[in-house]
């Protein structure tokens, strides 16, 4: 029975001891691990920062970047134009200022005058000077660089006188010159109308093919924004030429003047004083001059 005892403690530390040597003699390093699931938390909790900055960058991207806006195109950058509002709204408070002669293309005339009116009583130099402003903001945005010879509408301002006015291009280093006008006529005439001046030696004769291109340009503008021609002036046409106008006569640039309707007819004065028919005119306005400029 003794020995029966002394042979099972053997049999038992032999398998115990064959068992548990083997593990012990195993460098560390090498053991191998419980559960393979576990050693992925393992290695990316003992990353470093560098190699967990490597491991995020390789992974795909889930931000949506926001579409680039695209760039308005500018085709007239660099181009310096002048807008010329006519009259001026405190002209008829300086009568002897306005009144004085200025040279006016080989003769002379009064400075300025005080323009017209609508029934309703709105200046004409008013609705010039409001819808200089739209246009002026339609070819800024398109990069031109636009200058006025008025910047206010003010009854405490008189002028500035006609030959200022078409000298003033030149000046500035314009390509050209647009003035706005509206007509005063009967009642039952309506309708805009663009002038350029005459080929007059040695005064227009420089211009006087260049501005009645202008003038053209800007009669098909208006006239493709649905505005009518004239029914009073340039027989249809839209057109008329004229040797008498201070600001066309000494202008050194290519010069046109818009009569864009008249302020006694019912229709056009509402479509001038209407915030509507305004951007209708700046439209048509632009799109004659960038036809003109060829851009």
């Amino acid at each position: 029975m003794r020995s029966l005892l002394r042979a099972l403690v053997v049999v038992l530390a032999v398998t115990v001891a064959g068992t548990t040597l083997p593990t012990m003699a195993e460098p560390a390093g090498l053991q191998p691990p419980a559960d393979e699931g576990s050693l992925d938390v393992a290695r990316a909790t003992a990353r470093t920062p560098t190699e967990t900055a490597v491991h995020e960058a390789a992974k795909p991207s889930t931000l949506v970047r926001p579409a680039r806006k695209k760039k308005r195109p500018r085709p007239l950058r660099s181009t310096t134009i002048v807008l010329d509002p006519g009259h001026q709204l405190g002209n008829a408070r300086y009568p002897r200022q306005i009144n004085t002669l200025v040279p006016a293309g080989g003769f002379t005339k009064p400075c300025n005058s005080t323009g017209t009116a609508t029934n309703s009583g709105v200046a004409e130099a008013t609705v010039n000077f409001q819808l200089s402003r739209d246009v002026r903001k339609r070819l800024r945005r398109l990069g031109a660089r636009v200058v006025m010879t008025r910047s206010v509408n003010s009854q405490r301002r008189w002028g500035p006188c006609v030959d200022e006015r078409g000298q003033f291009g030149s000046r500035v280093g314009a390509r050209l010159t647009v003035s706005l006008h509206a007509d005063g006529s009967a009642a039952s005439a309506r309708g805009f109308h663009v002038i350029a001046p005459t080929d007059r030696a040695p005064w227009t004769s420089d211009i006087a093919a260049s501005s009645l291109r202008l003038a053209t340009s800007l009669r098909n503008g208006l006239t493709a924004a649905g505005i009518p021609r004239s029914n009073y002036t340039g027989a249809g046409t839209g057109l008329n030429v004229r040797d008498d106008l201070g600001t066309l006569n000494m202008s050194d640039v290519p010069v046109a003047m818009i009569e864009i309707g008249n302020m006694r007819n019912t229709g056009d004065a509402r479509r001038m004083t209407s915030r509507s028919g305004r951007a209708q005119y700046a439209m048509a306005v632009v799109r004659g001059i960038r036809t003109f400029l060829g851009r």
